[in-house]
């Protein structure tokens, strides 16, 4: 099967590790699998480049360049992300700066219609991941109008890691119901990907006409995604939809020696570690790591049998010191076999978002016999069995998470039944190897339907 997936990163966490893995696994089973992306960071040759905002002319080519030359020193010098934002937007394009002054959410990539040139022979399916970019484009790196052609050209599916689809501008919709009904008015127009006036109305209307002349097979990894879907302006647009968990890669992510992870990571033996994970993890406004360190910091203070440790993966900085513990920050790292190593370290995972749809940590941390305590919030009910794998506290309350922290480090019994169950659920229920093999059922149903139709067509 000739399948092209599409997204804004080759290389990342969330949406960009999802499609990546897919990609892994569908060229392992022998399928011809490519990648087209906003922006690559990568070296793989089966990663095809969608040239943002449609690169034509050496100013833009040498923004660009410059941008992908400052990549390295992002999170690393103050600044850097500011710049590279700066060269991929107004500096480069004065079009797409002016959309960004005005609150509208820049469409202004032509490249996009040559995407199925970017393959020799068209692709049986187009599966395409977040279509925005956020920062990288302010609106990302796809004209969201070529949709619609996209989706009469080839069968498309599309999976929605998130609500940006379904609203005028925001990826997270938190408690704000106006994405059902024509956004305007917004309460809060610096939530991600943030905007500088509000046109939420206008980009929420653009989208519903665009959505109106589509036909899309969509997916998503939570019910409660998925019904959200179903109320927005995209429901007329959908031929099918699938909720399809996501999955990790067992082999990697999996139950191991604690003692052995922690002297590969350098950690001690004699402490009872934490563990929270996430891109930008202290900066990124949904993950609330304020509620984590919190947490963390009365645990210290109320649990004297040993000191505790809050591993913080994502994001680097100085260690800090609370009663009875400290904080240590490790960079993002991409490499899945040492990031597996941190939570086969760890004694708990913390996930304290604010809202989330089906977080990948979760299932990682699951699959390496971790209990984990997360807010209940979005999807992530539908992973963790409350109880029996780990523990739901409401969204912000650092006491309540606090609280089960505690009652997890003095019962070293329970603490390890919860291990063993959540190694049990994730092998059963989020397996990528389940995940990639019914998304490539669901494409082999999708390209017989429209055969079969196509045969009809010509027969009548």
């Amino acid at each position: 099967m000739r399948v092209l997936q599409v997204g804004t990163y080759d290389r990342g966490g969330g949406a960009e590790a999802v499609a990546w893995q897919l990609l892994e696994e569908y060229r392992r089973q022998g399928h011809r699998a490519t990648m087209a992306v906003g922006e690559k960071r990568g070296t793989d040759p089966d990663v095809l480049l969608v040239s943002g905002g449609g690169v034509h002319g050496k100013w833009k080519k040498l923004c660009h360049l410059l941008a992908k030359l400052l990549l390295p020193f992002e999170g690393k010098v103050r600044g850097v992300w500011q710049l590279r934002r700066a060269l991929y937007t107004w500096v480069a394009s004065p079009k797409q700066w002016h959309d960004l002054y005005q609150g509208k959410e820049s469409f202004d990539f032509p490249d996009t219609w040559h995407l199925l040139d970017l393959w020799q022979g068209k692709p049986d399916i187009v599966h395409c991941h977040n279509l925005h970019g956020g920062w990288l484009s302010h609106g990302g790196y796809f004209d969201l109008r070529a949709l619609s052609w996209l989706s009469h050209q080839v069968p498309t599916v599309l999976t929605l890691h998130d609500a940006w689809l379904l609203s005028g501008h925001c990826a997270c919709v938190f408690d704000c119901n106006r994405w059902e009904s024509g956004c305007g008015q917004c309460p809060d127009l610096r939530t991600y990907p943030a905007i500088l006036r509000d046109s939420t109305a206008f980009n929420w209307r653009r989208k519903k006409h665009i959505y109106e002349g589509s036909r899309l097979y969509v997916a998503a990894p939570s019910r409660w995604m998925m019904n959200q879907v179903r109320r927005s302006i995209l429901a007329p647009a959908i031929a099918d939809c699938r909720v399809i968990p996501n999955g990790v890669d067992l082999e990697v992510f999996r139950p191991a020696s604690q003692s052995h992870a922690r002297d590969l990571l350098g950690l001690r033996q004699d402490v009872k570690i934490l563990l929270f994970v996430a891109n930008s993890a202290r900066s990124n406004i949904f993950k609330d790591y304020l509620t984590v360190e919190a947490s963390a910091i009365q645990v210290g203070a109320s649990f004297h049998g040993q000191r505790v440790l809050l591993a913080v993966l994502g994001e680097g900085g100085e260690p800090q010191s609370f009663t009875n513990g400290e904080i240590r920050y490790y960079p993002f790292e991409d490499k899945r076999e040492l990031v597996a190593q941190f939570y086969q370290a760890a004694d708990i995972y913390l996930h304290a978002a604010k809202s989330d749809n089906f977080p990948t940590t979760i299932l990682e941390a699951q699959a390496c016999g971790v209990p984990v305590i997360a807010t209940a919030v979005g999807g992530i009910p539908e992973q963790i069995d409350e109880g029996r794998t780990g523990f739901l506290v409401p969204a912000g309350d650092a006491a309540a998470m606090a609280g089960r922290i505690v009652q997890l480090l003095m019962n070293d019994a329970l603490r390890a039944q919860m291990g063993v169950a959540a190694a049990e659920t994730a092998a059963r229920l989020f397996d990528l190897r389940v995940q990639a093999e019914t998304y490539l059922n669901w494409y082999q149903q999708i390209i017989d339907q429209q055969k079969c139709a196509r045969a009809v067509s010509h027969a009548s």
